[in-house]
């Protein structure tokens, strides 16, 4: 089952003191407390598929993949999404055992850590999903939009999966806990293998729990071999969020 879906989420900032508005009151010399209100809209174009045994089982919840695309995808024609990786895969393979959520990045723009979390809020919300096995995973400025979206929201998922992307080294403190496996090719002209490297080397140096296939001889395109393989998604379901296992051994 494949769906086009639009979303529009809100979100309430409240910022003390920063982000000062002038109050109802004449202004006074001084530093004083203030509070910033303002709603901020998120809209997203986005691919949502569910495997057809979905609902069948009223009981059961089902593992969620995150995915995000590269950057010759973006635009306003979420179709095009399809080209590679779950998206790809779930046009022929309706068992596929994972609710499948692929949003559109808009032309001109750059993955955003807040307006996917928004996404996932609503998604997760509206659909029968175990909150304990979310995965993320992307391709090229997908790959760097995993890593930065794990470095903001690390508690949302249970392992993640980034392609030929780049990160922040000084960023794996904060998502040491959830397992990674990176992929990359060591021939890559577009976003050379030493990014991959770098963030690898740092989550070994926390302890975190890595997997690195270094393609030998591959350009950029190592998403193609990485998504075709079973391995991944087995990989995928061996894992659940840290935090449920902590709390299974109390």
């Amino acid at each position: 089952m494949k769906n086009c879906n639009i979303i529009v989420a809100t979100a309430l900032l409240a910022l003390l003191p920063a982000g000062l508005a002038w109050s109802q009151q004449k202004p006074e010399p001084g530093q004083h407390a203030q509070v910033f209100e303002k709603q901020i809209s998120v809209k997203l174009s986005y691919l949502l598929f569910l495997p057809e045994d979905y609902g069948k089982d009223p009981a059961k919840k089902w593992p969620l993949i995150l995915f995000l695309h590269g950057a010759g995808e973006r635009g306003d024609d979420v179709t095009k999404v399809k080209v590679h990786g779950p998206p790809k895969i779930v046009e022929t393979k309706k068992d596929f055992p994972f609710i499948v959520v692929s949003p559109q990045c808009p032309a001109n723009s750059w993955w955003n850590p807040f307006e996917l979390n928004a996404l996932l809020d609503s998604v997760m919300a509206s659909n029968k999903v175990d909150p304990d096995r979310v995965y993320l995973t992307g391709l090229s400025m997908g790959g760097f939009g995993t890593w930065e979206m794990i470095s903001r929201y690390p508690q949302r998922f249970a392992a993640i999966a980034p392609i030929c992307g780049a990160g922040n080294p000084a960023m794996v403190r904060r998502f040491k806990d959830v397992p990674a496996w990176v992929f990359h090719g060591d021939k890559d002209p577009t976003v050379p293998v030493s990014s991959s490297d770098e963030m690898v080397e740092a989550m070994k140096k926390a302890g975190c729990e890595v997997k690195y296939t270094r393609y030998e001889g591959v350009g950029h395109d190592s998403w193609t071999a990485s998504y075709a393989n079973q391995e991944l998604y087995d990989w995928f379901l061996a894992h659940k969020r840290v935090e449920k296992k902590s709390a299974e051994k109390k």
